[in-house]
């Protein structure tokens, strides 16, 4: 397999396999968002008349196998990458659950991701100054 994925620190064959097995062509997203969507990734919204709700729950629609792999692997990049990590400590010195901060994280890796399978391009640690 040469995938870009696996120039992700964390990512496995086998997370690789299932992440790339459960998006099928990256050409089917037109955006990160789109992909978010389809892994069930994405807040909820409750509204009713002028009420918003500030609570808002994973909706976790989509494909149950991409959630797990990406929220799996998601834990293994936090340990292995640094800009990573710093993220998941920043949204969990917020305040935010550790499951709120990872699940945080988790959009992260997928907007890395869709950029990488779209581009095919090689992950990069970034310097941060």
């Amino acid at each position: 397999m040469n995938s870009p994925l696996l120039s992700i620190p964390g990512i496995s064959y086998v997370s690789a396999a299932f992440i790339l097995a459960e998006i099928g062509n990256i050409e089917n997203f037109d955006s990160p968002a789109k992909l978010l969507a389809f892994a069930g990734l994405e807040p909820s919204t409750y509204q009713s008349g002028k009420f918003t709700s500030t609570h808002a729950t994973m909706v976790k629609r989509g494909s149950k196998y991409l959630r797990w792999a990406l929220l799996n692997s998601t834990r293994l990049v936090c340990m292995r990458d640094s800009n990573f990590n710093d993220f998941k400590n920043k949204k969990l010195a917020e305040g935010k659950h550790y499951f709120i901060a990872l699940s945080h994280v988790a959009k992260k890796l997928v907007r890395v991701i869709y950029y990488l399978l779209k581009t095919n391009k090689t992950y990069e640690l970034q310097k941060v100054a």
